[in-house]
């Protein structure tokens, strides 16, 4: 994750291993199903990653550099360990070929895996100032989550998975299968619009208040 870790570089020092360890972490999770044929087995490595944060021996080494540095960063940051578990659940979506049912669900996905990755960072970068801006990483979250989907779209093409929303494709005229497999329909051309206008919206939303963010939780938001 090259922009991440260019990122990190702008944060204090003392905050970077820290840093690392969380992104690391998002790197082995997003990237899962491109390393299975099945479902089953990427299922089994989500709850490898559940079991070793929720588990109480904090100071036991897993013989996984990632998760020993990630377990040793959750308990000196004094980081929540649900919403570990909840971008573990949102990813199991990832494994399979299952339609994105709504723009909600969407938002809901993006929350729990970008959005979450901000704010964990700016609870590392400044745990007194983070809580205030929960909403504004939950803007940026969505924003960047679905520019990357965006990005993505030849990929999740290819495999068979649909990233937009069904209600989305509806409104465009279009079908979680129409839309996988081409990309040339007029439906196909709106709901990416649509997709765009979203992100856009989201991007917005959190511009507006980006100028209010304090320096020492910029890192995070990069």
């Amino acid at each position: 994750d090259h922009d991440r870790y260019v990122c990190t570089l702008y944060a204090p020092e003392d905050k970077r291993d820290a840093l690392f360890s969380l992104y690391a972490f998002n790197a082995e999770i997003s990237g899962i199903r491109d390393r299975i044929r099945e479902a089953l087995p990427g299922e089994v490595r989500l709850q490898w990653w559940r079991d070793v944060i929720t588990a109480e021996d904090a100071g036991v080494g897993t013989g996984h550099p990632v998760a020993d540095a990630l377990k040793a960063t959750i308990s000196a940051h004094h980081l929540p360990k649900p919403a570990f578990e909840n971008m573990l659940e949102a990813r199991i979506f990832d494994l399979y070929d299952d339609p994105m049912p709504s723009r909600t669900d969407l938002e809901g996905y993006c929350g729990e895996t970008a959005a979450a990755l901000i704010q964990l960072a700016a609870m590392v970068l400044d745990p007194v100032e983070a809580p205030r801006f929960a909403e504004l990483a939950g803007r940026a979250g969505c924003a960047q989550a679905m520019t990357g989907l965006l990005l993505l779209l030849p990929l999740h093409r290819k495999r068979g998975q649909c990233f937009v929303p069904a209600d989305i494709l509806a409104a465009a005229g279009s079908s979680s299968e129409e839309f996988v497999a081409s990309d040339d329909g007029p439906g196909a051309q709106r709901a990416v619009a649509a997709m765009i206008a979203l992100a856009q919206e989201h991007l917005a939303a959190f511009e507006s208040g980006a100028s209010s963010l304090p320096d020492s939780l910029r890192p995070a938001f990069l």
